[in-house]
């Protein structure tokens, strides 16, 4: 009598990945985006939620020859409607990897320090993204999905107190 073989039903049900053909780096830039809430001296962080409902911070591709620097700035500006704003410090880089497809994306992420200025109410998001908001230190440190990024926010919010921002 032949018996039945267990891995021939399991296969209809396993999903096999193709190989990844290729690695992609992308190089990002963003900033921990910070203003004094009016009539307080509660610093405010202002985070974007994403289509998938992840809060984190402004942040997109570099352009070819762009500086960082000026990639987070004009990031921070397409983003949130921010027009007015002062790059402060490099807090740090953060890589992490994720698969599109067949390729394995290497993205590296370069963060600077942000100050508001201005008419900082005056955002708005683009439309890929699910909310905007200028939340308290504390309550960003909370939504925030990411623990490199809350690790980063925290030596902004060190270097915010040392330099009396």
């Amino acid at each position: 009598m032949k018996r039945p073989n267990p891995v021939k039903g399991f296969r209809k049900f396993v999903h096999r990945r193709p190989a990844i053909n290729e690695v992609v780096r992308e190089p990002t830039a963003g900033g921990i985006v910070f203003r004094r809430a009016k009539d307080s001296s509660v610093v405010e962080i202002l985070l974007i939620q994403d289509s998938k409902g992840r809060w984190t911070i402004p942040k997109g591709h570099i352009e070819e020859g762009e500086p960082a620097r000026d990639t987070a700035k004009r990031e921070i500006t397409e983003e949130t409607g921010l027009a007015e704003m002062k790059v402060l410090d490099f807090l740090g880089k953060i890589n992490f990897r994720y698969r599109r497809g067949n390729s394995l994306v290497l993205m590296t992420t370069e963060i600077y320090l942000v100050q508001a200025l201005g008419d900082s109410d005056k955002i708005k998001p683009e439309k890929w993204m699910t909310s905007l908001s200028w939340l308290p230190a504390n309550d960003a440190l909370a939504k925030i999905e990411y623990e490199d990024i809350s690790k980063l926010i925290l030596l902004g919010l060190k270097i915010i107190r040392q330099q009396d921002l």
